[in-house]
């Protein structure tokens, strides 16, 4: 077995859709970013891509590249996934968490859960807030964090 942790955050900005999970949040603002932003997806790509030992979303989807440029974060999530899985390991199981002030994300968790799981099978979200505190209590981004298992397949 091998564990990977990730940890993405991104700013609001105006005009832009808030996209977790491959599901798209409606709301005032979304989150900054060359791809879709989609802070809870890149923490699961670092995640696996940590548990692998194959680098990190950086590396294989640097933003200097224009090729990733409004990028859908599910279609990276599959890209990697066929990556882990090429080197002999497949996913146990991926626990992650979005810290985010606003919306309130639990209307939401059944949609996001099932996007994921979608693609990686066993997957746990959670969501909490910043208590008021720090750049996501102060309504300014967005940050997730993700705990990826995998077992050699």
């Amino acid at each position: 077995m091998r564990t990977g942790i990730g940890i993405d955050t991104h700013r609001f900005a105006e005009g832009r859709r808030l996209v977790l999970g491959g599901v798209e949040i409606p709301g005032e603002r979304g989150l900054a970013g060359h791809s879709d932003a989609d802070v809870l997806t890149h923490a699961i790509v670092d995640a696996l891509l940590g548990a692998a030992g194959l680098g990190d979303i950086g590396e294989l989807f640097p933003d200097t590249d224009e090729l990733w440029r409004d990028a859908d974060s599910m279609a990276l999530l599959r890209d990697v996934l066929g990556r882990v899985e090429a080197e002999g390991w497949a996913v146990a199981h991926v626990d992650a968490t979005v810290v985010l002030e606003r919306p309130r994300l639990a209307p939401h968790r059944d949609a996001i859960r099932e996007s994921l799981a979608s693609v990686l099978g066993s997957v746990n979200v959670k969501f909490t807030t910043g208590e008021k505190m720090g750049f996501v209590g102060r309504e300014e981004g967005a940050a997730a964090l993700a705990v990826a298992t995998l077992a050699p397949a």
